[in-house]
């Protein structure tokens, strides 16, 4: 390892993230328990923000700084601290907000830690942590120490920590185009979802099936746990998918974006070699990232 990474002790960052992440999710479960409300919208009156997505995030800030206060900070609900260590949290507080909103199980704090700028092209990913706090599973992956699994009671969330027996995460291998589970999703904006619309339009025949959960950071995890075989989105942020990447890639799937970079907003596509170029080539006859 080099730069940065080599100063880094990858088992204590990911520990620190693992922590933090299990906490923001006890206290968004626990918010979520006394009432929901949408504090404002994004991009389209559909993309919301809750008090509680600003909530975890400013949570979520005060326990990294406090810990690392020379690290800088990319989150979806506020300004990015700029640090001097090298080193970038990219925090997205509630992913699947809309999920939250309505009361459905898929949604996640979804934490990372990235050397380099603050840019998914140019980062290297050093840990991931994605809790999904209404079944208590803790996905965790290091860069070089592979992804892992733990499940929590879901009465309690995820109180336990990830204390319990880790599961190693692999993808499911040797599944071509045609048996594959795709996981996908959606944007807002109206022009951005006829967009998606033609190329599920194209890419559905040739796939078993497709499912969308409304979270991409625990659609990548169940692609690391064999939950799904393939994943594909355009118009994901940097925080949507930071830590669900470094995630599946830990778990022995290719990650990379539009003609053939790497992941970003244009697009972000993730499956086990063989079925990857697969959906790639598929994608690209379809439009997408194209």
């Amino acid at each position: 390892m080099t730069g940065h990474v080599a100063s880094v002790d990858l088992v204590h960052l990911l520990a620190l993230a693992r922590d933090i992440a299990v906490r923001a999710a006890e206290f968004a479960a626990g918010a979520r328990r006394e009432g929901v409300e949408v504090a404002a919208t994004k991009s389209t009156p559909t993309d919301i923000v809750t008090a509680t997505d600003r909530d975890t995030e400013a949570l979520i800030r005060e326990r990294i700084l406090a810990a690392r206060p020379d690290d800088g900070i990319l989150g979806e609900e506020e300004t990015a601290h700029i640090g001097t260590s090298g080193l970038t949290w990219v925090v997205d507080p509630i992913d699947g907000t809309v999920n939250f909103l309505y009361g459905l199980p898929s949604w996640a704090v979804s934490i990372a830690v990235v050397e380099g700028p603050a840019e998914p092209s140019s980062w290297r990913a050093l840990v991931g942590v994605v809790v999904n706090a209404s079944t208590g599973e803790v996905f965790e992956a290091s860069a070089g120490g592979g992804a892992r699994l733990s499940s929590g009671d879901a009465e309690s969330g995820a109180a336990d920590g990830g204390a319990g027996a880790r599961q190693t995460l692999r993808v499911n291998t040797g599944v071509p185009l045609g048996r594959a589970l795709v996981g996908t999703g959606f944007g807002y904006a109206p022009e951005r979802r006829r967009e998606q619309a033609e190329v599920l339009l194209a890419v559905l025949p040739q796939v078993r099936d497709v499912r969308r959960n409304g979270s991409a950071a625990l659609e990548m995890c169940a692609l690391a746990a064999g939950r799904l075989d393939a994943f594909y989105e355009r118009g994901l942020a940097p925080w949507d998918h930071a830590a669900g990447a470094l995630i599946v890639r830990e778990a022995g799937a290719l990650v990379g974006g539009a003609r053939g970079g790497p992941e970003g907003e244009e697009l972000v596509v993730a499956a086990a070699p063989g079925l990857y170029e697969e959906l790639v080539a598929a994608l690209a006859a379809a439009g997408a990232g194209s």
